[in-house]
This record gives C-alpha cells, structure tokens and sequence, in this order.
C-alpha cells in the first residue's frame, strides 16, 4: 500500500501571506503533497489595517503550531524569512515529520552578523514605542534587499500586495536582546523535527553568517544557495531550492523513520 506524502505548511515572513509560496509550492503539490499556505493572523487581504497591532511572535507560532496538529500526520514546517522564526518556535510545540527554513530569523541568543542587520535593529530601536501599531512596509527596503533580484513586473506586483505587520513582533524578532520576556527563547538542544536552513549567498537581510549560527543553535543542516539573495521561495532559482528541499528530504526523513 503507497505511503500518502506529508502535508507541508508553509509560514510567510513580515509583511507578507501565503501568496509568498505561489512558485515554491507547485513541484511538492505536483508529487503529491497537501500544501496549505495560511496568511499569519491579521495579515488576510481582508483583514483590517490595524489587525496585526499588539501581536506578539507567540500568537503567530501558537496559530501555526495549532494547524500542524490538526493535520492527520505530523507535516513538514517551511518558514521563510520572519516566517522561519515562527516555523521555529511552532516546532518547539508540535510534532512535526520535518522543518525547512528558508534565510529564516534567528531566536532569542542568535546575534546578528553584519552591519545592515545591527542597523536595522538600532533604527527598530529607535522608532519609540509602536508596541500596539500596525507598521507600514517599507517598499524601498522591500524592493532593495527581500526583491532586488524579483524580476521587475513581478516584483512590482508583489509590492502591492504587501500588508501591515505588528511592531511588537518586529520588536521582538529583531531586538530580542531587549527583550525581557525572552519571547522568541527555544527550549536547549537540538530541535527535535530533522532541519534543514537554506540561504542565498547574497542574502544582507538575513546573511548566511548569521543563518549559519540558527543552523548551528537548533541542529540543522546549513545549505548556502550560490548568486542567490533573500527571496528563496520565488526569485530566480527557485526551483533550485524547491529540488534541494526535496532532496534533504529524502535523506532527511527516510534517516528518521
């Protein structure tokens, strides 16, 4: 009797929805697999402006955790970007047959490893209080770093589609150091789903200094995607990701069972 594959949940990063994984999820749909792509709470097309404010990292994981147990077997997690830190601490509360991270966030300890990233977080920093707001993406940041090698009418019309994300969670990604609640902590060890991170060797918003740490903090294997930068589930090369995912899986999942 054939074995039914996995279903695969795949989390979007700041700013963004399930719309993120339109190209990646094809090639695992075409071999068979169950590939849901929620929006994060409050990030639906429908959604009102000010739905994300006030949430924190742990409402995203506790709404992606939840969804990994209602599956009718334990599903491969894919988290991208901020997405990946959600995908994190979701595996951390629920059982899960693998996790792939895609130039994901780091948790609570993994310190950044170059200038745009120590930036970024002072100028979080220094925004003031915006705990409870909804924040406006930043389309020239988007375009420069996440996008810049998005063709150009794709990118484009990614841009609109972007959507509000909540300060708190921006916050509490980005300067976890600050962080009194330690929200984004991981239990020691190993996470216990076999893992896997990728990122583009050109990648400044998450580099792969930086991702390598994550890899090393919860006992992934660490993969370095050559000429490519932040946009792992869509830019040119995707398809790349889309077989080097399959392949660990392969590996990944046969060495578990």
């Amino acid at each position: 009797m054939s074995v039914r594959p996995a279903p695969i949940v795949m989390v979007h990063g700041a700013f963004c929805g399930g719309w993120t994984f339109d190209a990646l999820r094809t090639p695992f749909e075409a071999a068979g697999h169950t590939v849901i792509c929620p929006d994060l709470r409050g990030h639906g097309a429908d959604a009102p402006a000010s739905a994300v404010g006030g949430l924190s990292m742990l409402d995203y994981a506790s709404d992606i955790a939840d969804l990994c147990k209602s599956q009718d077997q334990p599903p491969i997690l894919v988290g991208h970007s901020m997405g990946g830190l959600v995908a994190q601490l979701a595996a951390a509360r629920s059982e899960l047959r693998a996790l792939v991270l895609l130039a994901p966030s780091g948790p609570w300890g993994v310190a950044g490893s170059s200038m745009e990233e120590a930036v970024t977080a002072l100028g979080v920093a220094m925004v003031g209080p915006f705990w409870n707001h909804a924040v406006t993406p930043d389309r020239a940041l988007m375009r420069n770093f996440s996008l810049d090698r998005v063709p150009r009418p794709q990118r484009s019309a990614m841009l609109d589609r972007l959507s509000r994300e909540s300060g708190r969670a921006v916050w509490e990604t980005l300067n976890w150091w600050a962080d009194p609640f330690m929200t984004t902590r991981l239990p020691p060890g190993p996470l216990p789903a076999p893992s896997l991170a990728m990122v583009g060797e050109r990648d400044v918003v998450h580099p792969p200094a930086t991702v390598r740490q994550t890899a090393e903090r919860i006992g992934a294997e660490f993969r370095l995607m050559p000429g490519m930068s932040h946009w792992l589930p869509g830019e040119p090369g995707w398809e790349d990701v889309a077989d080097g995912i399959t392949e660990w899986l392969s590996r990944a999942v046969r060495a578990a069972a």
